[in-house]
């Protein structure tokens, strides 16, 4: 299984390459955005040489006519330059959007079939900001900094160019000014990779931490710590700003450094050209000419040195997002599946299962665990804290993969099987149901999407949820808010019995599906759970007594193993661990 995912110190500009496949799906819209690029860079550069016309043609003559043409040509230029930038602004805009989306996409696509032990050891507020922060980071370079970079590389190529071609003996003296705002951009550049990156990192931390806390509103307003949880957080913020601050400062010295010393070269040999158009060895128009191509090489120089700066921030942004895609999920489906039976009985087999947590390698959370339910039979885990109750659940799921032993449904090792397969067998009520902010109706059909709305309000019914949601102002379609926090923990919980219900898995297991209810909820939740547990294998970890005395067969668990079984009048009487236990808590 795959170690947390790394911060890394440096993130080189080759990184970017990564977003090719990405691009490279939307090659209509790449080639449009290139051929508005080939006929505005050409605009651009014989911009110049409609300037040199008009100075020397226009004006040296006393024709009106001449002097049209010289300006018509230059106003013609001027068009077809704008025509073909705004087109390359449009195109590669759009461009930038649908990579973005795609990247998007399969990103999330990506992190939500990585498995549980991924999404154990990484935060998800970290995950959150490579999937937005990040993303965005890569949306200016597609959109923005890769035409800016393109644009202008080609137009420092084509202004050296036409350099020599204007005047050779100034172009030698201007090729000065280019190595010296190059090599601060070289030297600065290995720094700098190593400033955004860490300045993305500090930013992510902040995220991850507001997205903790937002998701935790309610215990921290119960608790008070309104100016604590600010207190952290705008230390987050401030930490992030000064890495922030960090970065901005090098950029901007690295740009006032490249530009100083690359003008002060042009303004050198423009001062050597002045002398040449009194001495009479050039005229006017080639010097307006030269020196027009001189600021175009030299803005883009400084265009390339900005473009520098955004694309180490992306690159660092990119390094992050493919950190989480090489991740590889621990579970996956085999090469060729086994088949569950057609229809599943929903016997249970866990035969010496030994498993521990990959965080906890020295603490086994199951040994040598060892337990066969029958199809329709009932069996309540419980034991204290830590016995590994839920652990039997999640290797059932297939969550997780045991180090040792064989988990089986119906004598189908659940390894063999598609984890897919496997879990629409198998229905789960949590302890804490997870509800999402939509209507009531789609957190019910989230158990079977093709359910008709029937079959949705039959399972309601069965819930015993049907008469409050019917009470709602828009009933089904009442939309339930954030982890449904317009209901009551008991309203909670007979939608997520409803959804399981609708689901109709042979295979149903309870997490202590009552155990945070007050007595007249959990009345009604009871009954709703026997409607869902009949007919199904049903494993129930239970904390209270109403859940086990219906159990057939209770089992009792500590440090991961199975310390005694039988019903409840039989392991009372044994006077051992379950005794003590239902002294401490059932009984209470």
């Amino acid at each position: 299984m795959s170690e947390p995912v790394p911060p890394t110190g440096k993130a080189p500009i080759g990184t970017l390459r990564a977003m090719w496949p990405f691009v490279r799906r939307h090659a209509a819209l790449f080639s449009a955005w290139l051929v508005a690029l080939a006929v505005s860079s050409t605009a651009s550069l014989a911009l110049p040489v409609a300037f040199k016309t008009m100075i020397d043609e226009g004006f040296k003559r006393s024709s009106g006519s001449d002097i049209d043409r010289a300006f018509l040509l230059m106003f013609i230029v001027a068009l077809v330059l704008a025509l073909a930038t705004a087109l390359r602004f449009f195109f590669v805009s759009l461009l930038g959007e649908r990579t973005v989306a795609d990247l998007r996409e399969q990103l999330y696509a990506h992190l939500i079939g990585l498995d549980a032990g991924f999404h154990e050891r990484n935060r998800s507020g970290e995950l959150i900001s490579r999937l937005t922060a990040d993303v965005e980071l890569l949306r200016s370079v597609v959109g923005s900094s890769m035409s800016v970079a393109l644009r202008s590389t080609i137009t420092v190529i084509g202004s050296l160019t036409m350099l020599f071609v204007t005047s050779p003996r100034l172009a030698a003296w201007a090729l000065i000014g280019i190595p010296l705002a190059v090599l601060p951009v070289m030297f600065g550049a290995r720094r700098l990779q190593k400033i955004s990156r860490d300045s993305q990192d500090r930013i992510a931390d902040a995220n991850a931490l507001a997205t903790e806390t937002l998701g935790a509103v309610r215990t921290v307003q119960a608790h008070a710590r309104e100016r604590y949880e600010r207190g952290r957080f705008d230390s987050a913020i401030r930490i992030a700003v000064r890495s922030a601050m960090t970065r901005i400062t090098a950029q901007a010295l690295m740009t006032a450094t490249a530009i100083t010393l690359f003008f002060g070269a042009i303004t050198l040999v423009l001062w050597t050209g002045a002398h040449d158009v009194i001495a009479g060895r050039m005229t006017a128009g080639t010097l307006i000419q030269f020196v027009l191509y001189a600021l175009f090489g030299g803005a883009s120089v400084a265009a390339l040195t900005e473009v520098m700066n955004e694309l180490q921030r992306a690159a660092g942004g990119m390094s992050r997002i493919a950190e989480l895609m090489q991740e590889k999920p621990g579970i996956v489906a085999p090469a060729h599946p086994k088949p569950l039976p057609e229809p599943l009985r929903g016997e249970l087999h866990f035969d010496d299962v030994v498993f521990h947590y990959p965080m906890r390698p020295d603490l086994p959370a199951l040994d040598r665990f060892s337990l066969h339910v029958k199809p329709g039979e009932t069996v309540a885990l419980v034991g204290p804290s830590g016995a590994g109750k839920s652990t039997v659940f999640s290797l059932l799921l297939r969550f997780h993969d045991p180090q040792g032993g064989q988990v089986s449904i119906d004598d189908v090792d659940v390894r063999d099987c598609d984890p897919v397969a496997l879990r629409e067998r198998i229905a789960l009520v949590p302890q804490q149901p997870t509800l999402f902010a939509t209507t009531a109706r789609d957190n019910i059909r989230y158990g079977r999407l093709e359910a008709t709305d029937e079959e949705v309000e039959a399972a309601t019914r069965s819930a015993e949820a049907h008469d409050f949601l019917a009470r709602l102002p828009k009933g089904y379609d009442e939309q339930l808010g954030e982890r449904g926090t317009t209901l009551s923990g008991g309203q909670q919980q007979r939608i997520a019995i409803a959804r399981a219900l609708l689901k109709d898995a042979p295979v149903l297991l309870l997490d202590e599906a009552t155990s945070a209810l007050d007595a007249q909820s959990e009345r009604a939740v009871q009954h709703a759970l026997e409607n869902l547990m009949r007919g199904r294998t049903t494993l129930v970890i239970a904390h209270r007594l109403a859940t086990i005395l219906k159990a057939d067969r209770i089992v009792v668990m500590d440090k991961g193993r199975i310390v005694a079984e039988g019903t409840h009048e039989q392991l009372l009487a044994q006077d051992g661990l379950y005794a003590e236990l239902a002294r401490l808590q059932f009984l209470d």
